[in-house]
C-alpha cells in the first residue's frame, strides 16, 4: 500500500517512477489514469501543466506527453486523461494494458500553459475533445480554493457521449454559480435526446454563451484546426489577443522560447484597401477592416443580405480577383469557397479585391 503524503515530506521528483492506482473510463476510448509516488511524496504542479510518460510498448518503447487532468490542490495523487486516437501507439497501449500496480517512468511536470499564481480574474475556457483536460484541471483548482470562481467553460465534441468530464463539470457548476457551462456537439447520440447547442462552434454561439467574452482571459485547447478557428473568431470580434492562451498536445511548450509564432492575419486598422465591383463598374477605396457588404451599400450597390453574421448565406458573391479575410459562421460550404465564392457580410479585403457585383 502506498502511503499518503507526510507533513513536510520532500516533493516528488522524476527520479522516482509513478505507480498506477486507478483506471477510470470517461468516454469512448477515453480513460483517466491515477498515479501516486510509491514513496508517498507529495506531487506539486500548476493547473494546465503536463507529464511525459515513458511507455514500455513491446518492441518500440515510446515517450508521450499528457496534460494533468487532476487539480493541483490535491498533492496525494496525479491523474492524466488519455484519448486513444486512430493509429495511436502509446495511448492505445495505456488503454489496453496499463493497470493498477504497474509503475511508469515519468518526467515533469512542465509546461507554460497554466493559470497565473494568483488566478483572480474572469476566465473563458474553450476546449474540444481531449483538449478539455487542462481546462478541467484549471476549473477544479479554482473551484477547490473555496472562493467563488468566475468561469465560462465551453466544451465541444462530436457527440454528447464524447463530452469528457461533463458530469464532473456539472457537479462543480451545481455548487458554484460562478461556473457557467456550455456544450456543443456536431451529432446526437441515438436514442438520447440532446437539448444543448448543435453544429459548428461559431461567433453566434460564443456571443450567446459568453456575452462578456471581451472582459475575460481566454484559455483554449484542442485540435490545431479548432484553435485556429477560435483565434480567427476572436480576432474578427476585436478581442485583445494578449489575453489569449492556447496549448497543443502535439507541441506542448515548456518555455516561452518554444511557443510557436501564430501566423494569424489581423486586418490593419489603418491599412488601405480597394474593392472593384466588376459587374457594376464601380471601384471603392476602403480599409482592410471594412466588409465587402458595407462598402457595396455605401457605394449605392445592392447585395441581398439577411443575418449579416455569416450564417444565412444570402450575401454570397463570387470573388474574381484578390484575397479577402473571411470568418463565417457556417453560411458557406468549402466547395463554394474553393470555387471562389465569399460571404460579403463577413469578408474583409486584403489589398485590392474584385467581386462580381
Amino acid at each position: 500500500m502506498i502511503p499518503l503524503p507526510r507533513e513536510n515530506a520532500p516533493a516528488w521528483t522524476d527520479d522516482e517512477p509513478l505507480e498506477c492506482v486507478a483506471v477510470i473510463p470517461e468516454a469512448p476510448n477515453v480513460v483517466t489514469f491515477g498515479f501516486r509516488p510509491p514513496s508517498g511524496a507529495p506531487f506539486h504542479f500548476r493547473a494546465g501543466q503536463f507529464l511525459t510518460l515513458d511507455l514500455p510498448v513491446p518492441g518500440n518503447p515510446v515517450s508521450r506527453t499528457y496534460t494533468i487532468s487532476s487539480s493541483p490542490t490535491s498533492t496525494a495523487y496525479v491523474s492524466v486523461t488519455v484519448k486513444a486516437q486512430d493509429g495511436s501507439v502509446g495511448s492505445r497501449w495505456m488503454l489496453d494494458h496499463l493497470r493498477p500496480g504497474m509503475r511508469i517512468t515519468a518526467h515533469g511536470p512542465a509546461g507554460i500553459f497554466h493559470l497565473p499564481r494568483q488566478p483572480d480574474g474572469k476566465y473563458l475556457f474553450i476546449g474540444a475533445g481531449s483538449g478539455v483536460t487542462p481546462l478541467h484541471s484549471m476549473t477544479a483548482a479554482l473551484w477547490e480554493r473555496g472562493e467563488m470562481p468566475d468561469i465560462t467553460f465551453i466544451s465541444v465534441a462530436r457527440r454528447p457521449s464524447e463530452l469528457i468530464f461533463r458530469r464532473r463539470l456539472e457537479h462543480m457548476a451545481s455548487r458554484a454559480p460562478g461556473i457557467r457551462l456550455a456544450f456543443v456537439v456536431k451529432d446526437e447520440d441515438p436514442f438520447d435526446a440532446w437539448t444543448g447547442y448543435r453544429g459548428r462552434f461559431n461567433q453566434l454561439m460564443l456571443g450567446l454563451m459568453a456575452p462578456d467574452y471581451l472582459d475575460r482571459d481566454v484559455y483554449c485547447c484542442g485540435p490545431e484546426a479548432f484553435m485556429d478557428s477560435v483565434r480567427e473568431m476572436l480576432i474578427s470580434l476585436g478581442f485583445d489577443m494578449d489575453r489569449y492562451h492556447q496549448e497543443n498536445f502535439h507541441a506542448a511548450a515548456t518555455t516561452i522560447d518554444e511557443v510557436p509564432d501564430l501566423d494569424d492575419y489581423v486586418p490593419g486598422e489603418e491599412a488601405k484597401a480597394e474593392i472593384v465591383f466588376g459587374t457594376s463598374g464601380v471601384t471603392a477605396e476602403c480599409l482592410e477592416t471594412d466588409t465587402v457588404l458595407a462598402i457595396a451599400k455605401a457605394s449605392g450597390l445592392n447585395i441581398p443580405s439577411g443575418c449579416n453574421f455569416g450564417v444565412c448565406g444570402t450575401c454570397k458573391v463570387r470573388k474574381t480577383a484578390g484575397e479577402v479575410h473571411m470568418v463565417h459562421n457556417g453560411g458557406i460550404s468549402e466547395d463554394d469557397i474553393a470555387d471562389g465564392y465569399i460571404l460579403a457580410c463577413c469578408s474583409k479585403p486584403v489589398g485590392k479585391v474584385e467581386v462580381a457585383v
